[in-house]
């Protein structure tokens, strides 16, 4: 494997961070609701971000994947938009100094990128990376936004309560990070918040909320909340106004209310889990073929 090193580059000058949490949102996996999306823009917006490190995209991105866009301009090229992997420190409504890594998901060396990720976390002195991700499932959109979380260490969630006994799902870069550091002996943490799957391809910024909340958690980030406070509230009022609109609608939410309530009073008797019905570890990969594909079709469609 080539040196890890090359593929990343710290930023000279850096002020001392402390021992940061670094929050991983990077693009192109599963976005249910573009909630990863949403919670990137509204981190970035409630602070002011500094450039700390950059990946080397080049060796990253296959370009005929997903193709750069080029603006022409009546008898010339006039921009060319090349992806970016980066790393910014931001700061907490308390102050304290955090990470957030953006831009797309590598579509080729995962290991390396891995370790190009840890000699980060060395160096920075990173005391937890905690990765985010949106996924879409069969659940109603008037009960409580379910979060899926997973760590290195069953302290690090505590209060969580499992969702999946046992799932296969696709990976991701992110979720390859994870595992990867988690074996080299650092902290990590991820959540994932459950978005209805009839909201998935929309915008719906209650699920960017959900995962905002959980940074305040394990992570003890001090985050501002309160723009997604108020574009939840709007979306909820527009998809209740819809859902009241159609019968086809209302009889499939109060089904998906009823498999809810069933599955939620099962977990508070450990004894009666199984009796529970969410979805089965085959049909959450399933779900997640089903969305991936349509991403890419919705994609290429765009191209």
């Amino acid at each position: 494997m080539l040196d890890p090193q090359s593929l990343v580059t710290l930023e000279p000058g850096l002020p001392d961070l402390g021992t940061p949490v670094l929050v991983s949102a990077l693009e192109g996996f599963v976005d249910a609701g573009s909630a990863l999306r949403l919670v990137r823009e509204h981190l970035v917006s409630t602070s002011e971000p500094r450039l700390v490190a950059s990946f080397d995209a080049d060796q990253l991105v296959d370009y005929r994947a997903r193709r750069p866009l080029l603006r022409f301009d009546r008898d010339h090229w006039a921009s060319l938009a090349l992806p970016r992997i980066d790393v910014h420190a931001l700061t907490d409504r308390s102050g304290q100094a955090y990470l957030l890594m953006t831009g797309p998901e590598p579509d080729v060396q995962w290991q390396r990128f891995a370790a190009a990720v840890e000699l980060l976390v060395r160096e920075l002195r990173v005391r937890l990376v905690v990765g985010l991700d949106a996924v879409p499932l069969a659940v109603p959109h008037t009960r409580p936004l379910g979060l899926t979380a997973h760590a290195s260490r069953p302290e690090l969630v505590a209060g969580h309560q499992a969702w999946f006994d046992e799932a296969l799902v696709p990976g991701s870069v992110g979720h390859a990070v994870e595992y990867l550091l988690a074996r080299a002996g650092h902290d990590t943490a991820g959540f994932a918040v459950h978005v209805p799957q009839y909201l998935a391809q929309a915008e719906y910024p209650q699920a960017a909320l959900r995962l905002v909340e959980a940074l305040g958690e394990a992570p003890g980030l001090s985050l501002d909340v309160e723009a997604l406070e108020v574009a939840a509230q709007v979306v909820a009022v527009k998809v209740q106004s819809e859902a009241s609109e159609s019968a086809e609608i209302g009889e499939m939410i109060a089904g998906l209310e009823q498999q809810y309530d069933a599955f939620v009073a099962a977990r508070a008797d450990s004894a009666l889990l199984a009796e529970g019905r969410l979805p089965s570890a085959d049909e959450l990969g399933s779900e997640f073929e089903r969305f991936l594909a349509e991403q890419t079709g919705k994609e290429s469609g765009e191209g």
